[in-house]
């Protein structure tokens, strides 16, 4: 009897360490699938750090000054990110590369911006304001000293259709001055050519953006500055005048935010260096094909007003620039005002 109980307590022993070795395998199997399944769900909520590339389009001229100092450090290898810079000479080249979805920034006009976001059905994001106003009214003599003396004056100008039209139009009409009646505006196609006719003499009064307002007085020393479009907008609108901006892949920004902030920041610290080191940048732009000249960059840059305004700070003076323009041509903005989703704020 005490056999059959010694073996009964000796099976019951046996038992219970192997219930016990069973629990405790199966509890770190638990846990080694729970912490399996977190690593997991980390990896795919954490956003990924960056892309190996990341393309950044820029247009010639004032638009595209800002990214002198980036574009140099990224050909040196010292940005803190690998970036593939294209510089276009006209919106259009990019235009074509965000629909198609081949970019990830992109600075243009702002008016293109909100084209692109409505065509793209919100593909695109704006992240910054780089530019404000480029916009002058020059005169080879000395009659026009505000915005009313442009009354009854004929007006040579570019940009017909775009921002600079809207821009003079509204300025004239917030100064009692019908644009259609009160004053005679002649469009040339391009810059260059009314540069030329300025630089000749054959056309004394006349409306250009930077570089072309530097170029024009460097070889014409009786070419002065009589209005700045910018002042003259705030004066009679309250708030700044927008013409370039940062437009960014809402892909993009939604899967690589850390990126795009760093560029951002990379960004802030070329147009801060532009600014202030105007000689040094003015050679960097000249390389990197922005303005064909660095003694005209140089001499341009003050005027230029490069910036970089982000998240709330933008929204008042690019939503009353969209206004205007809606107001004037809805096709101009992409034939609606873009909504909220517009401006990517970081948040």
């Amino acid at each position: 009897m005490k056999k059959v109980l010694s073996v009964i307590l000796s099976l019951a022993m046996l038992i219970s360490v192997m219930m016990l070795a069973s629990c405790t395998e199966t509890g770190e199997e638990t846990t080694a699938e729970a912490n399996s399944t977190a690593a997991e769900t980390a990896a795919e909520t954490e956003p990924e750090a960056a892309p190996e590339q990341i393309r950044v389009f820029t247009l010639m001229g004032p638009t595209g000054m800002g990214m002198a100092k980036l574009i140099s450090d990224d050909k040196n290898g010292v940005s803190k990110q690998d970036y593939t810079f294209t510089v276009a000479s006209a919106p259009d080249q990019i235009t074509a590369e965000v629909i198609k979805g081949s970019f990830e920034i992109a600075a243009v006009p702002v008016n293109l911006a909100s084209v692109l976001y409505n065509k793209t059905e919100g593909k695109i994001k704006l992240a910054g304001v780089n530019t404000l106003g480029v916009l002058y009214v020059l005169e080879n003599g000395n009659t026009i000293n505000s915005a009313a003396d442009l009354k009854g004056k004929t007006i040579y100008a570019t940009g017909q259709g775009s921002n600079p039209e809207y821009t003079l139009r509204y300025i004239l009409s917030k100064n009692n001055i019908d644009p259609d009646k009160d004053v005679t505006i002649e469009y040339l196609a391009e810059h260059a050519e009314l540069a030329t006719q300025m630089v000749a003499g054959s056309v004394t009064l006349g409306m250009l953006p930077e570089p072309n307002v530097t170029s024009v007085m460097v070889q014409n020393g009786d070419v002065r500055i009589a209005l700045d479009l910018s002042k003259e907008w705030k004066e009679v609108s309250g708030t700044e005048l927008v013409q370039g901006c940062i437009i960014v892949s809402a892909e993009f920004a939604e899967k690589y935010p850390a990126a795009l902030q760093t560029f951002l920041e990379e960004y802030k610290a070329s147009v801060d260096f532009v600014n202030s080191s105007i000689d040094e940048a003015s050679a960097l732009i000249e390389e990197a094909g922005i303005v064909p000249k660095a003694a005209i960059a140089k001499k341009a840059i003050p005027n230029c007003n490069i910036v970089l305004m982000t998240g709330e700070a933008m929204k008042e003076p690019v939503s009353a620039m969209l206004n205007v323009l809606y107001e004037a041509e809805a096709k101009s903005v992409g034939g609606k005002l873009p909504d909220e989703g517009f401006y990517y704020t970081g948040k």
